[in-house]
């Protein structure tokens, strides 16, 4: 997380795996490959929050459902932590809106894997079931597709800045998001590599 005030405003960056919430002015930005990021706020107490989540696991089914696996481990994670988080500054769960972006396909799928999400697919799937399960609307959205993007959550007004990534760009994104998964994904004893594949 790097943080700097300019023109009096707090800017935030987090990085995958973080999250940030504050009652104060800010800006809160990230940027985003197959990860997701929930932009939360509590337009009545004024508290703003952001994480910047990609689920941990290699392949996920179609047919299993995410809370009973750990498909959506640290997806729930990022959430309930963001929310917590919000709450504890003061805002109250009944005023909570989202906007959710990310969860690209950065890479096509190979021959034979029709029965998986990528995890950009799956990413996209999780915030959506995870908001209506928890009744908080999501207000506005931009998930899915092939190209990375920048995003910007300001308290002042609720809005969401997003611009795409160049596609030149998106390798160094890739790469990012990888070093989380390095840091993230819990491997078995009997598997041969530790390093996960990014697909």
């Amino acid at each position: 997380m790097h943080t700097v005030i300019k023109d009096n405003i707090k800017h935030v960056s987090i990085q995958p795996g973080e999250y940030y919430a504050s009652g104060d002015e800010v800006i809160i930005s990230t940027i985003l490959g197959s990860c997701v990021s929930a932009c939360m706020y509590d337009d009545i107490d004024r508290i703003v929050g952001m994480n910047h989540f990609l689920l941990s696991n290699k392949r996920y089914s179609r047919d299993t459902q995410f809370y009973l696996t750990e498909a959506g481990r640290y997806g729930i994670n990022a959430m309930e932590l963001l929310i917590n988080e919000m709450l504890k500054l003061g805002a109250r769960r009944e005023n909570l809106r989202a906007k959710a972006f990310g969860g690209s396909s950065l890479f096509r799928q190979k021959n034979g894997a029709d029965n998986f999400f990528c995890v950009g697919e799956v990413n996209c799937r999780f915030i959506l079931d995870f908001l209506k399960n928890e009744r908080i609307p999501l207000v506005a959205s931009n998930l899915g597709g092939d190209r990375g993007r920048v995003i910007r959550f300001s308290s002042i007004d609720f809005s969401v800045l997003m611009r795409t990534i160049a596609r030149t760009r998106l390798p160094k994104v890739a790469k990012d998001e990888k070093k989380f998964w390095l840091k993230s994904i819990k491997t078995h004893e009997k598997e041969e590599t530790k390093e996960p594949e990014l697909w």
